[in-house]
Parts: structure tokens; C-alpha cells; sequence
């Protein structure tokens, strides 16, 4: 049993080192340079060795969209503990959601398709890709009183939130935002002013 645990033990060792050379090569050289040699190259491995473990790269760009959406919705759960109102959870959750995007930018444009090909249609069928709507509209509804959460006006506040603070993100990943203190006053500007837009009276 032992030695079956040593043998897992290094397969999961080998598929994170396979995801943390894909990173470093992304970081260092852009998303169009990442091939499975260049991975094999980094972890001094042959690439068949490496198709062991991972089909092809789509598959590699899988695993670190899903590695993104589970650390995103981990911040989104820390900011959400550290409020009791829900107004003041959406918009820490918001603020966090754009501090994530900046800390772990390479994973954000894979996880949406910013500067990569990305295997979109794949990414979206993730478990784990709906970790941030759960986090979001369950928190909505509330600021919204409005207990069905598959509700279509939930649904549209969701999207009216995403969509205005995924482009501030995608401008500035794009580099062609503005200052960081102008950004962030946009990005405050936009989450209070829709907070205040979906409270009731």
C-alpha cells in the first residue's frame, strides 16, 4: 500500500509541476509561446512523458482554468466572511474578483479567453466555472430580496455586475486602461453605483 501511495504521491507531484512550467513559460514569454515541448524542456522531461498525464495542451489549459475558478472562489468566499451586510459582501466580493484578476492574471485569461485561444466551450462546461455565479447571485438575491436564485432578474444583475467589471479587467490586462487610482475609482464607482440601482426602496 505504501509503495502505491508513493507512486500517487509522484503522478500528482509530476501534474503540478506540469501546470506551474506552463505558468512560468506564460509569465515569461506570453500564452502563443506554451507547447508541450517547451513544458517537457522546463521539468526536464521527454514530451511523450508529458502526454502521459495530459492529452495535449487544451487539456493543460483545462486544468488551469479549473485550478483559476477554485482559487477565485476561495478569495470570493473570504471577502463574503468578513461582512455581515449583504450590500457590503457584493462589493467586497466584486473588489476581490478584480484583486484576483490582477494577482493571477495569467490564469484569468485563460479561465476567459482574454489574449489566448482558449477552449472556451470546454472551460465553460467546468464544475467548477460556476463557483463565482453561485457566490454572486446567492448574495444578489439577498441585497435584492429575492429568494429564487434562478431568478432571470438576478440573472440580468449578475451580468450587468460581470460585464462592466470583467471589461475594466479585460481593458487593463489589454493594456489600454487608465491610471490604477482612476481604475479603481471607475471599478468603485460602477459596483456602488449598481448596489444602490438593485436595493429596494
Amino acid at each position: 500500500m505504501a509503495s502505491k501511495e508513493r507512486i500517487q504521491r509522484l503522478k500528482d507531484e509530476t501534474r503540478i509541476n506540469i501546470l506551474d512550467a506552463a505558468l512560468q513559460i506564460v509569465k515569461e514569454e506570453g500564452w502563443q509561446a506554451l507547447s508541450m515541448r517547451k513544458i517537457a524542456d522546463v521539468i526536464e522531461y521527454t514530451a511523450p512523458i508529458i502526454y502521459e498525464y495530459y492529452a495535449n495542451k487544451e487539456a493543460i489549459l483545462l486544468e488551469l482554468a479549473r485550478k483559476g475558478y477554485l482559487l477565485l472562489a476561495k478569495d470570493l468566499r473570504t471577502a463574503h466572511e468578513q461582512h455581515a451586510l449583504p450590500e457590503k459582501q457584493l462589493e467586497a466580493m466584486w473588489i476581490a474578483y478584480w484583486n484576483f484578476a490582477f494577482a493571477n492574471k495569467e490564469l484569468y485569461q485563460v479561465m476567459f479567453g482574454v489574449t489566448t485561444n482558449c477552449c472556451c466551450d470546454e472551460i465553460n462546461k467546468l464544475e467548477e466555472s460556476v463557483m463565482p455565479w453561485d457566490l454572486f447571485t446567492d448574495v444578489i438575491g439577498k441585497v435584492m430580496r429575492i429568494d429564487n436564485p434562478e431568478s432571470d432578474i438576478i440573472c440580468t444583475k449578475y451580468y450587468t455586475f460581470w460585464s462592466v467589471v470583467h471589461g475594466l479587467v479585460s481593458i487593463n490586462l489589454l493594456r489600454r486602461g487608465s491610471s490604477d487610482d482612476i481604475n479603481r475609482q471607475v471599478l468603485m464607482d460602477a459596483i456602488t453605483g449598481i448596489i444602490r440601482s438593485i436595493k429596494p426602496e
